[in-house]
């Protein structure tokens, strides 16, 4: 299961972003990172792109419903999920296991923040953290049923990954595990057999023996049985 080093990577690289611009004080190992202030933003790319620390109990891109115990444990179901099932697919097709990978290594990403960070940082109880995010990337001007959106959704980097994960697997799922077109038979010319001789009466090859004009004529007379031959 060496697909598995990629979700390894998202998930380290995803908590090591999330904790530099959070900040994390250990004192024990000597760290002490500042981190932005909760609500600010500082520009990358001008406005195009910014980080912006804000914290999500939702869903990614801020989708938000149910409660944090409510995608805690959803998180928490799915990722095992995407785990057994990448354990089943280990022999099938790389870009179909690639996918699963990323976004199995989003889901954990924020399932950690979501189990994790209310503890750590501010001693809730496990299961009550929200995620970090901080991407903030400009967007067209969008008015719709009288939403205006103007800038794409803060994410992280797990986002990012399970919707790249999501892309490659609507990309590559129906290549590899689409409806097969099935594969007609050849029909059988002549009734011919291994030998390459065709079958007697078959002549033209085409696997059918006529019948014979007079049925009756096939059978002559003197072959017959003598308690079916007329009487004189």
């Amino acid at each position: 299961m060496r697909i598995l080093y990629v979700t390894l990577i998202i998930v380290v690289a995803d908590q090591i972003t999330k904790l530099l611009v959070k900040g994390v004080r250990i004192p024990w190992l000597n760290i002490h990172l500042e981190g932005m202030g909760l609500g600010t933003s500082k520009p990358v790319f001008g406005e195009f792109l910014k980080l912006t620390y804000i914290e999500n109990s939702g869903m990614a891109f801020g989708i938000d419903f149910g409660g944090k115990m409510f995608f805690s444990v959803f998180s928490l179901v799915a990722s095992v999920g995407i785990l057994l099932y990448l354990f089943k697919i280990r022999s099938e097709h790389f870009p179909v296991r690639l996918s699963l990978a990323m976004i199995l290594g989003g889901a954990v990403g924020n399932l950690i923040d979501r189990i994790f960070y209310g503890a750590f940082f501010k001693g809730l109880p496990l299961f009550q953290g929200s995620v970090v995010d901080f991407i903030d990337v400009d967007f067209f001007n969008i008015e719709l049923f009288g939403y205006h959106l103007s800038r794409w959704p803060v994410f992280n980097v797990a986002d990012a990954s399970v919707t790249i994960g999501v892309f490659l697997m609507l990309t590559f799922h129906r290549r590899y595990f689409g409806p097969k077109e099935s594969q007609a038979v050849p029909a059988m010319q002549g009734s011919a057999f291994s030998d390459g001789s065709i079958a007697p009466g078959d002549e033209s090859g085409s696997g059918t023996v006529p019948p014979p004009s007079n049925p009756d004529s096939s059978v002559k007379p003197d072959s017959m049985p003598s308690r079916y031959k007329r009487q004189s």
